[in-house]
């Protein structure tokens, strides 16, 4: 226990970065996901292509590999971020393109007799998208949303591949300080408590949204 109350500050400044990445992931990665989703759903053929393109890159390659590339990759051509904003960047550009095929699909669910009751009923487009749409729409990507939310917990231990003082990178040091797993131990249990938390709330959302079937 000694041991532990040494390693555990260390392992909680980890935390702290990895909690980090994943809350900022989270809330700007979704909204852009949406209205990315919705640019995939566009009569606009020009930007549908790109918005293809674009998903089709994020999804077809490794994160470990996007964020090596925005880091190492883009200061040849100019573009140098910090570390922290690197990381950030390649996360969220990455989690939108999963988002947006999440998202996609769940506004292709919607029937389009809803629209057309919509019209009937002189919605307008927002209306009819905040009032009937988003709400279906919620309920239904709702696991799928659950389970990227997982993935970016464990993801963000990538973080490490670029210097950041992650909980993963904590207890490698400790670790290889040490010549010792218990740190390992304690980062596994760290993770199992963060993936507990994030599942015990979208469970609590998805009975939230049961209200209809």
């Amino acid at each position: 226990m000694h041991y532990v109350s040494e390693i555990l500050p260390s392992l909680i400044s980890g935390t702290g970065m990895t909690l980090s990445i994943f809350f900022w992931t989270i809330i700007i990665s979704i909204p852009l996901g949406i209205l990315v989703g919705l640019g995939m759903l566009t009569k606009f053929k020009p930007l549908t292509w790109v918005i293809n393109i674009y998903v089709w890159l994020m999804r077809g390659t490794p994160l470990l590999l996007q964020l090596i590339f925005v880091f190492y990759g883009l200061p040849i051509i100019g573009v140098v971020f910090p570390r922290y904003e690197a990381a950030l960047f390649a996360f969220i550009l990455n989690y939108t393109a999963y988002f947006a095929e999440i998202f996609r699909g769940g506004l292709q669910a919607i029937p389009v007799g809803q629209y057309e009751s919509a019209r009937v009923l002189r919605l307008t487009n927002w209306q009819t998208l905040r009032k009937i749409v988003i709400p279906q729409v919620v309920k239904i990507v709702l696991p799928s949303i659950g389970n990227e939310v997982i993935n970016l917990v464990k993801d963000s231990s990538l973080v490490y591949v670029i210097g950041l003082g992650d909980l993963l990178r904590a207890g490698n040091v400790a670790m290889a300080r040490d010549v010792t797993l218990l740190p390992m131990v304690l980062v596994a249990v760290i993770y199992l408590l963060l993936t507990a938390v994030c599942t015990l709330v979208l469970r609590r959302l998805e009975k939230h949204y049961s209200y209809w079937r």
